[in-house]
């Protein structure tokens, strides 16, 4: 069944779908939830303003988003690519933000007195301190990523992996079920170790 599928373009297809909504939402959720993360960590107006929305965001089923997504945005990319997006940028927000605050005030003073400005600071000391945890926040982020990408092409998408293992369901071919499922769980093998590997690359010192 697998390799009809692929002789077909039927797998590459799903897949490749996938595999972009994964990257495209992880890259802006991710990016997203640092930069929310370091500012909620230096500023304690934008925290007091932000947390409450992301503590809300963290604890609300995500997959209870995406009918008011499709109120909003419609019926389309969009508001897939949104959620997906929403799923990664929560838990690194968070993570950044724990980072952050755990940074010795002595670091910051020094910097200070060599003149580093806010920005300075924010770039060079706040952010390679808090690198190892973001790190960590970021390979958890991507497993939320996978299960809701699956989770969106499942309830509502015309392809994808999530697709192809309900359409397995719904007309019983279980091959295409289980194969959706294999894949599914491969990707997130294969994303945890890529992004440990690069983790040890960045941070060294970690290990």
């Amino acid at each position: 069944m697998a390799a009809r599928m692929y002789n077909s373009g039927e797998l590459y297809n799903h897949v490749s779908t996938t595999l972009s909504r994964i990257l495209i939402g992880f890259a802006i959720g991710a990016s997203a939830g640092i930069s929310i993360g370091l500012l909620m960590g230096v500023s304690g107006f934008f925290r007091r303003a932000v947390e409450p929305i992301v503590s809300a965001l963290n604890s609300t089923p995500k997959m209870s988003l995406f009918p008011l997504v499709l109120l909003f945005l419609g019926v389309g990319e969009t508001a897939r690519l949104f959620l997906i997006a929403v799923s990664p940028m929560i838990p690194v927000a968070i993570q950044t933000l724990d980072a952050v605050r755990t940074v010795p005030h002595g670091f910051v003073e020094m910097a200070q007195n060599y003149g580093a400005r806010r920005r300075d600071v924010l770039r060079r000391v706040y952010l390679p301190a808090s690198t190892p945890q973001i790190l960590s926040a970021v390979r958890v982020a991507m497993g939320r990523c996978l299960v809701t990408t699956i989770s969106v092409e499942i309830i509502g998408s015309p392809s994808g992996i999530g697709h192809m293992i309900w359409m397995g369901w719904q007309t019983l071919a279980t091959e295409k079920l289980y194969i959706g499922v294999i894949l599914a769980g491969s990707m997130g093998m294969t994303s945890h170790k890529l992004l440990k590997r690069i983790e040890r690359r960045v941070v060294p010192w970690k290990a």
